[in-house]
């Protein structure tokens, strides 16, 4: 072993909602963004289909804002537990690396 070596740094608990927050924000927004292109290329493809003129409404309502909050909910839970279950072992670990 080298005398150079750094001692094992407990992980903090305090970063685990801050990283839960964030990564759900930015999945919730690619979610809304992808449903809210696919809602629009479904609406113009329907109206297309009908002849008639295309509401954009549709697109944000019913298709862009349900999907991006499922979306939301499911990554906040997984997120979550990812988190706690990556503390958990880095905790295990550390402590490991101390007593060895």
């Amino acid at each position: 072993m080298s005398p150079a070596r750094k001692p094992a740094r407990s992980p903090r608990w305090f970063w685990i909602p801050a990283r839960v927050v964030v990564f759900t924000f930015i999945c919730t927004l690619l979610a809304f963004a992808m449903s809210l292109l696919l809602g629009i290329l479904g609406v113009m493809a329907g109206a297309k289909m009908r002849g008639g003129t295309p509401n954009m409404t549709i697109a944000y309502r019913e298709v862009a804002l349900p999907a991006a909050l499922a979306v939301g909910a499911i990554v906040l839970v997984s997120v979550a537990f990812m988190e706690i279950r990556h503390y958990r072992q880095a905790k295990a670990l550390a402590a490991i690396e101390r007593a060895g």
